[in-house]
């Protein structure tokens, strides 16, 4: 459920919750490679990976930062912006696996937002938790 503001703009209560979901592509591995630059061994040499107890190749962890950035950018509407990000991963998620990520608004403060993140690995559990807190993009006078 949600609520216009004072501003028109949409703020969705306490307890509302979003989630998407994606299976982590080895193209998608290469392009976030070019974008960053990392070439650490273990997001690009599966048998390196392999060799240090991974199955394969490890997703980057801020691919799943960016799952969770989509959910924040559904919540938050088109007039608030990423403030604050605290994320803390959990475990190692496989090139190839799915993962689902979801974002929970905790608390509203004016027009911020304080969410609750999470991502879960199938057939794993939880790889990723955190909260976030989303921001107008123009500060109030």
């Amino acid at each position: 459920m949600s609520a216009p503001s004072d501003t028109g703009v949409e703020t969705p209560a306490p307890g509302a919750r979003i989630a998407f979901r994606k299976t982590l592509t080895s193209a998608e591995q290469a392009f976030f490679t070019g974008i960053s630059g990392n070439l650490g061994p273990l997001y690009v040499d599966a048998v390196r990976a392999r060799a240090e107890g991974a199955p394969g190749m490890v997703a980057f962890e801020l691919i799943l930062g960016a799952l969770a950035s989509t959910c924040l950018a559904r919540l938050g509407g088109p007039s608030r912006r990423i403030g604050r990000l605290d994320l803390r991963f959990l475990a190692p998620v496989p090139v190839g696996g799915s993962v689902e990520a979801s974002a929970e608004v905790i608390a509203v403060e004016g027009q911020a937002l304080r969410l609750r993140l999470a991502g879960m690995l199938d057939g794993y559990g939880p790889v990723m938790e955190g909260e976030a807190e989303l921001l107008p993009v123009r500060a109030e006078a």
